[in-house]
């Protein structure tokens, strides 16, 4: 995994840590580390896998797109929330979170863009 690679994937779980923090405070329910992790878990196994399929691929190793990313991330975590964590989906979490991780893990990938231009 390369260096891009893997700040690309802090950044990004960073996003999903700052909407599990906001959200968290804002529901007034565990802030503590284990309601946390409880929380984003479902968010960082998308995210992992998003970032690592394409270090499987043998013919495309290239970095996933960041629609690609935010896309799985909010879907696959939605899935996984109510699949495994046995977690509420409510619609307004749903719009909550696909806004805030989008505007957040394209935000900073502009911040960057932007940086390198000048």
């Amino acid at each position: 995994m390369s260096r891009t690679a893997l700040r690309a994937f802090a950044y990004d779980a960073l996003c999903v840590l700052l909407l599990v923090v906001i959200g968290t405070r804002n529901h007034e329910t565990d802030t503590g580390i284990t309601g946390i992790l409880f929380v984003g878990a479902p968010f960082w196994i998308a995210l992992s896998l998003v970032h690592l399929a394409p270090l499987l691929q043998r013919k495309n190793r290239r970095d996933p797109n960041t629609y690609m990313v935010w896309g799985y991330t909010v879907i696959m975590g939605m899935v996984l929330r109510n699949l495994v964590f046995d977690r509420g989906t409510a619609l307004a979490f749903i719009i909550v979170a696909t806004v805030f991780l989008g505007a957040t893990m394209f935000g900073w990938r502009a911040v960057l863009a932007r940086r390198a231009t000048t």
